[in-house]
């Protein structure tokens, strides 16, 4: 499938493509910067009217693959961001590097 979709992961075969291609929507759609702070470490600067799409996406993505952690922080005053922060074990580093390099093919591209 994807070099994010670790064995780990408890997503049926047959809807990871879909759960991906809902990655791509949000990535396209509300990405405005991806930075990567650390091994196991990413962010996604969203635009704020993408929020609770972001969270609902990150509250399904947690329960199939339970290693990922996804926190959310408000935008500062007077931007209509949101931060979506993703980390991973140490052992799933390569996971968040290859979402990372997903949205930003996606993003550059949209």
């Amino acid at each position: 499938m994807t070099s994010w979709t670790p064995d780990a992961c408890t997503l049926p075969t047959a809807e990871q493509p879909l759960r991906v291609a809902e990655f791509d929507a949000l990535f396209a759609d509300a990405v405005q910067r991806v930075e990567r702070p650390g091994d196991g470490r990413l962010r996604l600067v969203l635009d704020g009217a993408a929020e609770e799409r972001a969270r609902e996406l990150a509250e399904r993505e947690t329960r199939c693959c339970s290693f990922f952690t996804f926190a959310f922080t408000s935008a500062r005053e007077g931007e209509d961001t949101v931060v979506m922060e993703v980390t991973v074990p140490d052992e799933h580093a390569a996971v968040v590097e290859a979402m990372a390099d997903r949205a930003e093919a996606v993003r550059s591209t949209s």
